[in-house]
């Protein structure tokens, strides 16, 4: 069944007041390091954390009261699970979710927390949506598709109506692509009511589902590889969901795990606010400069959701700072005898730089008995900083080598 605008707006009145219509405010800080005028539509700051709520409520309001009653089943990675438990929950609808064993463990503990029933199975989502496919049959429970169904695909495209409305100027607007709900029905809904708006779709180097769609010209596999942006993680786009976007997304890019590193980083920094990396390619591809036609334009960031896992926050933040500059390591030799160590720290000192951490390594550090390596991770402003310390270090006697 094929997705109209008439099935968006239809969706907007039938989730009106069940999900909230989330603020697209301008940055000026992002504005500064993108060379755009930005405006982030922030739908991390739904409920459960991500654009999900839309299509999940939807695709529930529109089920008949016998498979209400029954309730439903979906294979998700976390935000499409935490979605259709939410609004399960508000609508009385039992949710059972099959999540794969990478899901991040915050989306497994709040999709328990809003009384889904919940199992972890499968390497990937294929293997998660087999389970839940045998699970459904048995217990003849309606599937939900998390990024293909039409009703998914018409309620994530409300988000597409409300960006016209609070930016009606705007030029061009940026969506992650995983499973390519989102960017299929923003693009639907944009370009039906004002076509010469951009849309550009942003994959990780790691996912790439929809640039692999459009070389095969159909869906395709494409194998699971470690990504920060867990929610572009689907293996596939979805084949309604491609033949919407296909010819009406502009652009898709494809940007590096370092740069979506940066980007969470600068979002907590500049923006303060907390974005998973799906929610953060946007910006990604915009500070890695994949854009620069959009230079002075006015772009649409979608911050699409913030669950990112607290336990490994703070290991991204850092893998930001490295990639910033702010953060260094290298393996430098010094005299084992009193005053080694304090001669190194003077030069480091003198540089401006700071110690995070030191670690001396006498096993590994060669014939001289007398000498031992020193590890060393140091805060430093950016790159600049980091050259001029190991020019200062190389002057005074301590030939850097990086470590790893």
């Amino acid at each position: 069944m094929p997705v109209t605008l008439a099935d968006i707006r239809s969706a907007r009145r039938r989730i009106a007041g069940g999900v909230v219509v989330t603020s697209c405010v301008e940055s000026i800080p992002l504005s500064g390091i993108t060379a755009a005028r930005i405006f982030c539509k922030l739908d991390n700051h739904q409920r459960t954390g991500s654009f999900k709520e839309r299509g999940a409520r939807n695709a529930l309001l529109r089920l008949n009261a016998a498979q209400k009653k029954r309730g439903v089943i979906a294979a998700s990675a976390g935000n499409h699970a935490a979605a259709l438990a939410y609004h399960g929950l508000l609508l009385g609808i039992p949710v059972t979710v099959v999540m794969p064993d990478y899901a991040p463990l915050i989306k497994v503990s709040t999709c328990k927390k809003l009384g889904a029933h919940v199992l972890v199975r499968g390497r990937d989502f294929a293997e998660a949506r087999a389970e839940a496919d045998t699970l459904g049959a048995a217990g003849d429970l309606a599937y939900i598709h998390g990024f293909d169904a039409p009703d998914i695909i018409a309620g994530q495209g409300t988000l597409g109506l409300e960006v016209l409305e609070q930016v009606p100027d705007a030029d061009a607007i940026i969506c992650p692509v995983g499973g390519g709900g989102l960017l299929a029905g923003v693009a639907l809904a944009v370009k039906s009511v004002r076509p010469r708006v951009k849309v550009i779709g942003v994959e990780s180097t790691a996912t790439g589902n929809f640039t692999a769609a459009l070389r095969a010209g159909k869906p395709v596999n494409v194998p699971r590889r470690p990504t920060l942006a867990d929610g572009l993680a689907t293996l596939t786009v979805g084949a309604n969901a491609f033949a919407l976007a296909r010819r009406r997304v502009d652009q898709v890019v494809k940007v590096s795990e370092d740069w979506i590193a940066l980007a969470i980083l600068r979002l907590a920094e500049l923006e303060k606010t907390v974005v998973e990396g799906a929610g953060a390619a946007p910006l990604a591809a915009m500070m890695a400069g994949l854009l620069p036609k959009l230079h002075g334009r006015k772009v649409v960031l979608v911050i699409g959701g913030g669950n990112i896992d607290p336990a490994i926050l703070s290991r991204v933040i850092e893998r930001g700072l490295v990639c910033d500059g702010r953060m260094t390591r290298f393996r430098v030799t010094i005299s084992d005898r009193p005053g080694g160590l304090a001669a190194l720290a003077r030069v480091i000192a003198e540089s401006g730089a700071s110690f995070k951490d030191i670690e001396h390594d006498r096993a590994f550090s060669g014939p001289d008995v007398h000498a031992v390596d020193a590890v060393c991770t140091l805060e430093t402003r950016d790159r600049a900083h980091i050259r001029d310390l190991h020019r200062a270090l190389r002057q005074n006697g301590f030939p850097v080598r990086i470590a790893h």
